[in-house]
């Protein structure tokens, strides 16, 4: 299939380009890689270890959620599920 957009350069306003499950048993380690945002299958509490290095609870977040940060893990305390790391 043919892609228009193969040859340009994405920014960190354009869409994602891959992406990747994040599954209950990774909580509390490290992400195969940095996101640019996260999909919430199922809403929650999503505890985020950030790019820049600090930890921020997400409280309430809904099913369906995309949440545009850069998450190097999530903590063990994150109750949401079917989470999808957009890269």
């Amino acid at each position: 299939m043919a892609d228009a957009f193969e040859n340009l350069n994405p920014g960190l306003e354009a869409p994602a380009r891959q992406a990747f499950a994040i599954g209950t048993a990774t909580y509390g380690t490290a992400l195969a890689q940095t996101t640019r945002a996260l999909f919430v299958g199922t809403g929650g509490t999503v505890v985020a270890e950030m790019a820049g290095g600090n930890t921020v609870t997400f409280a309430g977040v809904q099913d369906g959620s995309i949440l545009p940060i850069r998450v190097v893990a999530l903590g063990t305390a994150t109750s949401a599920t079917g989470i999808v790391g957009l890269v």
